[in-house]
């Protein structure tokens, strides 16, 4: 039997942990925060009793069987889908962007082909290649709904002017030319029941596996066990020794009332003026209960300062380089995996954390079983 130390008490590790827990390995998991499941952190509201997302609204959403059965191994997960609305100038909107939205900003009632004809008389086909965040929105579907929806919500989300964001992080346009207004377009979607700190509980809650709350990570602790799994930031790793790689942190405002406060669980605000990009009414994400009260948040989004929790990742060139020299330095360390969104530097939503995490415990038991050396990344950062 192997002991491990998992640095982090989100869904990276917990899977981890109990997939080598159950293989027979002890596993200890410290976390700096005084409670476990990350940024998925939920809990009651004292006051209102809702079931709060601590740190913004986290909805599952996932095509891969295997993900959805393993969260549903540990926690009831009730249907739900996620119905966005969109404020701009001065008018509420339908995302995605759909049918009613195209309809709605241009004052038509175009059918489906009529649309698609719209959008592509307005597309900038002069733009080849796209190399912009703009470039790439202008591209494809032109500058009256890049105005509205995309370009003064993205300068608020990411800090900076999307000509100066790259292309790829606007893979692709979430257009839809019916009146589907589900925002996500996965086979399996809902909201854990109770919350999702109660689902990373169960997973932990195995008799090899020790957590401690607010236990930062010292460096004397790499000699006490097998190896350490690392899922906090991978620049942290090396004290910052080339610098600090760039994240994108976000402020939430409660705002109480009685009863509906907005009528939907999100309402973007798209404008420039407004500060705040969305707001959103807890309430909403769990449909099944009932509460005389309520509580939004407005969210706002800055540049993450070093005592900040760290939410998006930058990947501007500058980020990608710094992400690459400590690329190349984490090759050449021994008795660490780095994991998630942290100890890769990459966005990624829960389900393809979990994924993520299966596939690293699988490939880890079968290193285990050959005799083999554990290495540093099983997801490649760059």
């Amino acid at each position: 039997m192997s002991n491990y130390l998992f640095v982090g008490a989100g869904f990276s590790c917990a899977v981890i942990a109990r997939e080598l827990a159950e293989a027979g390995n002890g596993i200890t998991i410290i976390e700096q925060r005084p409670h476990i499941a990350g940024n998925c952190y939920s809990e009651r509201d004292r006051e209102s009793n809702i079931i709060v997302h601590k740190y913004g609204p986290h909805i599952f959403h996932t095509d891969n069987v295997r993900v959805w059965d393993y969260i549903n191994r540990f926690g009831e997960m009730l249907p739900y889908v996620n119905r966005v609305k969109a404020v701009s100038n001065s008018r509420i909107y339908s995302l995605p962007i759909n049918l009613h939205t195209i309809n709605q900003l241009f004052e038509t009632h175009l059918s489906p082909n009529e649309a698609k004809e719209l959008i592509e008389s307005k597309a900038d086909l002069s733009i080849e290649i796209p190399k912009t965040f703009e470039e790439q929105a202008l591209r494809f579907v032109g500058p009256e709904i890049y105005n509205a929806f995309f370009a003064g919500y993205t300068r608020k989300q990411w800090g900076i002017e999307p000509s100066e964001l790259p292309a790829s992080i606007l893979k692709r346009l979430p257009i839809r030319f019916n009146y589907d207004d589900n925002y996500f377009a996965h086979k399996y979607q809902g909201m854990p029941k109770n919350g999702y700190t109660d689902i990373v509980a169960a997973m932990l809650d195995h008799p090899s596996i020790t957590v401690h709350l607010s236990t930062p990570y010292s460096i004397g602790m790499r000699n006490d066990y097998d190896h350490i799994f690392w899922s906090g930031p991978l620049d942290a790793w090396f004290d910052y020794e080339f610098g600090r790689l760039g994240y994108r942190t976000l402020d939430f405002e409660p705002v109480r009332g009685i009863g509906d406060m907005q009528g939907n669980a999100v309402i973007n605000y798209c404008d420039s003026n407004v500060p705040y990009t969305r707001i959103t009414e807890h309430k909403h994400f769990a449909p099944w209960e009932t509460h005389e009260q309520s509580i939004c948040f407005m969210e706002y989004s800055r540049q993450c300062d070093e005592n900040d929790t760290p939410y998006y990742p930058i990947r501007l060139v500058k980020d990608k380089t710094l992400l690459k020299q400590y690329v190349e330095k984490a090759y050449h360390e021994k008795n660490v995996t780095f994991v998630g969104r942290l100890g890769t530097y990459r966005y990624l939503d829960m389900d393809v954390t979990i994924k993520e995490a299966l596939d690293v415990a699988d490939a880890v038991k079968a290193s285990l079983a050959a005799s083999d050396d554990l290495k540093p990344f099983y997801v490649k950062p760059l």
